[in-house]
């Protein structure tokens, strides 16, 4: 299935200022990669975020939130956001800037030789 464009242009959107942003097609979804590290995207109807770890169940208790689960082991630190509970200016906003503040702090993953 492919992913939500809308979505996709809304994160565009956002992160319109930020230089050195990357997109990249990955997961049958997309990545925006922020300072070579991944920090949101869309897989099918729901905004991927990378979030810290330590704001990781707190953020499960959100409205819409449920971990990234895509190989039977959901990632600690990775959130999957449902299209309805980002559909306020100001819901999706968020999501965006917790990923976003965490990027900073995230490390670079090694890249495949």
């Amino acid at each position: 299935m492919p992913y939500n464009e809308i979505i996709a242009d809304r994160i565009r959107e956002q992160l319109v200022d930020l230089a050195g942003l990357e997109e990249k097609e990955m997961m049958g979804g997309i990545a925006f990669m922020y300072q070579q590290k991944m920090c949101v995207g869309v897989i099918q109807d729901s905004l991927l975020c990378r979030i810290d770890p330590a704001l990781y169940e707190e953020a499960l208790e959100r409205n819409g939130c449920r971990p990234m689960d895509l190989t039977g082991r959901p990632m600690k630190g990775w959130v999957l956001v449902d299209e309805e509970a980002i559909r306020s200016r100001l819901e999706f906003e968020y999501w965006v800037n917790l990923a976003l503040d965490y990027n900073s702090k995230a490390l670079v993953s090694n890249k495949k030789r």
